[in-house]
């Protein structure tokens, strides 16, 4: 009987084993055809985003410079994204492992985003004055320590085809110009104005000057000399023939031309369906459903919150001037001026990490392996950049660069310092962009996945883990830190002001000087860059005040349960990604704990 019992308990695992390596082995073909698609839509990406291969340490695209506002080009990308939804849709998401499940949700949004954003046609104002506009992003990319590599011979002679195609590039984008001009698509006059010194910097007829010529004065020594002679005669000819001639030529095209139509309105409300593309533009960014109105109430309230607290500080400290009064004091009392060379604020950076390393283990189990470095911007785009972090290779060819805006060090300001370092460094940026490269259990287009409202949504909720690393401990330096969250907080005000016409751009700089305590000159191009970028400036408040609810959300359900560590780490080994996918990615780490 009790043999009898066991064969009959042992044939059922039998049947049951069998039935669940069959259900293991469908679902593993299941993952790993969806995988295939997963890396394919990677691959055929970066084919066509060179650009950002190359920054990505990816060098076999390193001679390629599409022409990514030509009516091909999009063409191109539309099919791209038509191709891969179609193959995407014959995956049933129950079927999938949890990690694909994540991954088929952040594909899905990545495509509904691109095919959505067609309709828009923003291509026809195809650069401003900002940072990611081709005509600024190539003498960063050519100077020889950017992105671009220039440890070959090979190397130097990619950049050269990239700069010849530059020159169709710029053709396009009079085209393109002229096009919205005929229908009314056209840029803010005070920001042509900014672009037209841009371009005429990049055209320095003395080649030896010229940020292009750069790679030519850093020449490997293991090149022969007939290599160097031919590389320069080649760069100098190419600057003198074709980069300065081209920079010229959009210049002129934007000084004579372009800027008699440009128009003296600050917000896309007032372009042709400018209310829909700021409509798509802040879900793009935000990767929420929240309509502007809605988070320009939650922008008041969080500036009004954070306006309390500052107050509170300066009535605790007992300053007895107004809120103008003290954030003036702050910018230009001797005391938070104490450098006079440029290392010394970059060793004031440095000196930072020490000082926090002891919490961070009680904050986190899982650190970059990517090394880290700090480094000032380069001088020929100081003034019109912001301090910034830059990612690093996942070969660990280049370290990740924290890179300060050091414009003088003798009116550079101490306090912030944390705030900023805590954002753009660790455990901000670095933490979260070099964990998510080096996570070899996600498929690559996760670990290169760019979300600003995940990776500028954690940078701020860095910034709010100051206290807990032991930061902050002067009152002017608490005082800065809730500043800069301030900040922050109030461009969810301005951007959708601007651009729902609210405000003007005067009214904006304004608002920015008042409320926030900036200078005119730092709040004027504030104002420009969120004109030039609509939606962008709302993602860091978007994304922190997500990251904190969720971590609220489960330091309540969980209890004595929650573990600080482990949730940094869930956010961090999946990671970026939209908002929603977000929210049931951590539900699911949640159910695990």
């Amino acid at each position: 009987m009790i043999f009898s019992n066991f064969t009959t308990r042992t044939g059922f695992f039998i049947i049951f084993t069998l039935c669940s390596f069959a259900a293991f082995a469908q679902n593993t073909n299941i993952n790993l055809a969806f995988n295939k698609i997963v890396n394919d839509y990677y691959e055929a990406g970066l084919e066509l985003r060179p650009l950002a291969a190359t920054q990505k340490g990816d060098n076999r695209f390193n001679d390629i410079l599409p022409n990514t506002i030509s009516a091909a080009y999009l063409k191109d990308v539309h099919n791209y994204n038509v191709k891969f939804k179609k193959q995407l849709a014959s995956f049933k998401k129950s079927n999938l492992s949890s990690s694909d499940k994540v991954t088929l949700d952040i594909i899905n949004f990545q495509i509904e985003m691109a095919l959505e954003r067609e309709q828009f046609h923003l291509e026809l104002m195809p650069f401003n004055q900002g940072v990611g506009s081709m005509p600024t992003t190539l003498p960063s990319f050519g100077s020889g320590i950017g992105i671009q590599p220039f440890k070959t011979v090979t190397d130097y002679y990619n950049w050269l085809k990239r700069l010849d195609a530059f020159t169709f590039w710029a053709d396009t984008a009079i085209a393109n110009f002229n096009r919205g001009i005929s229908c009314g698509m056209v840029l803010p006059k005070a920001l042509v104005v900014k672009m037209i010194p841009q371009l005429e910097a990049q055209t320095v007829s003395d080649t030896s000057k010229n940020i292009f010529y750069g790679p030519v004065k850093n020449m490997p020594s293991s090149f022969s000399e007939a290599e160097k002679a031919a590389i320069k005669l080649a760069y100098q000819n190419t600057i003198t023939t074709k980069v300065i001639p081209t920079y010229k030529k959009l210049a002129d095209y934007l000084k004579n031309i372009y800027l008699a139509k440009a128009r003296n309105t600050s917000g896309y409300n007032d372009l042709p369906n400018g209310s829909e593309i700021y409509k798509f533009l802040v879900k793009f960014y935000t990767t929420t459903n929240k309509a502007p109105e809605e988070i320009y109430k939650i922008g008041l309230k969080e500036v009004a919150r954070i306006t309390r607290e500052i107050d509170s500080i300066k009535a605790n400290i007992g300053f007895t001037g107004s809120r103008s009064d003290l954030f003036d004091f702050l910018k230009t009392d001797k005391q938070f001026l104490p450098f006079t060379t440029e290392k010394q604020v970059l060793d004031s950076f440095r000196n930072i990490l020490p000082r926090i390393e002891p919490k961070l283990k009680k904050l986190f189990n899982i650190v970059p392996k990517t090394t880290f470095e700090v480094r000032a911007i380069e001088k020929f785009k100081a003034a019109s950049t912001a301090s910034n972090y830059q990612t690093g290779t996942e070969d660990g060819s280049r370290p990740g660069y924290f890179n300060a805006r050091i414009l003088d060090p003798l009116t550079y300001n101490a306090q912030g310092m944390e705030s900023l370092f805590a954002h753009e460094a660790i455990p901000g940026h670095h933490f979260q962009l070099s964990l998510q490269q080096e996570n070899n259990a996600l498929p690559k287009i996760r670990r290169y996945a760019q979300y600003p409202v995940f990776a500028e949504g954690w940078g701020l909720y860095a910034e709010s883990l100051g206290d807990e690393l032991g930061l902050y401990k002067n009152p002017y330096e608490k005082i800065a830190a809730l500043s800069s969250e301030l900040f922050r907080a109030a461009r969810l005000v301005i951007d959708v002001a601007l651009h729902t016409g609210k405000i003007t751009r005067e009214e904006a700089i304004k608002y920015m000087v008042e409320k926030v305590g900036l200078g005119e000159r730092e709040a004027t191009s504030e104002i420009e860059r969120y004109m030039a970028d609509p939606g962008q400036a709302l993602s860091y408040k978007i994304g922190e005040l997500k990251i904190k609810e969720v971590r609220s959300k489960y330091e309540n359900l969980l209890g004595t349960k929650f573990n600080i560590k482990d949730f940094h780490d869930a956010i961090l080994s999946g990671g970026a990604m939209p908002l929603s996918v977000f929210e049931s990615y951590m539900a699911d780490w949640y159910k695990k704990q």
